[in-house]
């Protein structure tokens, strides 16, 4: 282990691992010590991450800290503000790397290929988010833009505008998901009906909607696939 002294005692930070293993033989309780680098009085660095992922829930691990505002971490002994704003800058980075691995022209010709590419940019969201994914004639990605926040229910989704959107891109096919923040992508009746109103606009616009993929904790439901659309 690599000792550090610290308010006059020795910390102990599982640097040696890290150089003798590699960064996947560390758990991560470890990878979050060497992050937070020092720990408090009465505690060392690797304690401190322990008690951080205990706050957060040992049902979410390391996930917890997408949800977790800086004012949360606050709250736990031995996080202030430059160690809650470290925490949540690391849970920041990561998903901008998953996100940074789909490149913008990305061709997305199966439901698992859309789950793929946006799996990681919505299943940490807390509340609904839909995306319309505008395709060019070789269903590769022109854009995507985000149409609607919150519960679809509540939501007014905007044909109109998707379709005019649609045509200002030149895109030749579009395809609509939404993130379910409960993990479970089982599609709701408002769900079935705004994809049918698409549907139906999608018809007459001489635009096709290739499909409506929910997102969930790591699983996905295409309505294409189950013969919904």
């Amino acid at each position: 282990m690599y000792h550090t002294k610290e308010n006059g005692r020795i910390q102990t930070l599982p640097y040696d691992k890290f150089r003798r293993l590699g960064p996947k033989a560390l758990t991560e309780e470890e990878l979050l010590a060497i992050i937070l680098r020092t720990g408090v009085k009465g505690m060392d660095a690797l304690s401190l991450a322990c008690l951080v992922m205990e706050q957060l829930g040992t049902d979410k691990g390391l996930l917890g800290l997408f949800h977790a505002t800086t004012d949360d971490l606050m709250k736990i002994r031995g996080i202030g503000e430059v160690k809650a704003i470290q925490l949540k800058a690391i849970a920041e980075l990561s998903l901008r790397i998953s996100q940074a691995r789909v490149k913008k022209d990305i061709c997305l010709r199966s439901p698992a290929d859309v789950a793929s590419a946006y799996m990681e940019r919505m299943r940490h969201l807390e509340r609904e988010q839909c995306v319309v994914v505008f395709l060019d004639t070789s269903d590769c990605r022109i854009a995507d833009e985000v149409i609607s926040q919150g519960d679809l229910t509540s939501t007014l989704i905007s044909a109109r505008e998707i379709f005019r959107r649609a045509l200002l891109l030149n895109a030749s096919s579009i395809i609509v998901l939404h993130n379910h923040p409960s993990g479970n992508p089982t599609p709701s009746n408002s769900d079935i009906k705004v994809t049918e109103r698409l549907r139906e606009a999608s018809g007459f616009m001489e635009i096709p909607i290739l499909d409506h993929v929910i997102i969930g904790d790591q699983v996905y439901y295409s309505l294409k696939e189950r013969g919904e659309l």
